[in-house]
């Protein structure tokens, strides 16, 4: 039972219908604007997959063998690739972090010094 998602050429708002059999013919209105003549979209499809299947594509998609561990923008653009792969948005102290590395700043330790109290 899908669910198709169509735009007024009206209106261009958006609108979704439910078609109880794949291949059922759809004669879709807009709900907005009551206009008859939709443009079908190609609709976002979800996957659901495990956290294993997640890793094992990253080693996969994403090596090391391109990051140069001593060039800050390189290192900048895994970290972006891995969160990007995992869906994992970064905080905004890490994005302070990474846009320094892109601008060629290696991001000092903010461990105490020997001596020093943290």
């Amino acid at each position: 039972m899908p669910i198709y998602e169509y735009r007024c050429r009206g209106c261009s708002k958006r609108t979704s219908v439910f078609v109880r059999r794949i291949g059922a013919p759809v004669s879709p209105s807009c709900p907005y604007c009551g206009a008859t003549e939709l443009e079908r979209l190609i609709s976002r499809v979800a996957i659901l997959r495990s956290e294993d299947d997640i890793f094992q594509g990253l080693a996969e998609d994403v090596s090391l063998d391109d990051v140069d561990d001593s060039d800050p923008k390189s290192v900048a653009r895994f970290i972006r690739r891995m969160s990007q792969r995992m869906g994992q948005p970064l905080d905004a102290e890490m994005e302070a972090q990474l846009e320094r590395m892109e601008a060629g700043e290696i991001p000092e330790e903010e461990y105490p010094s020997e001596g020093e109290e943290g």
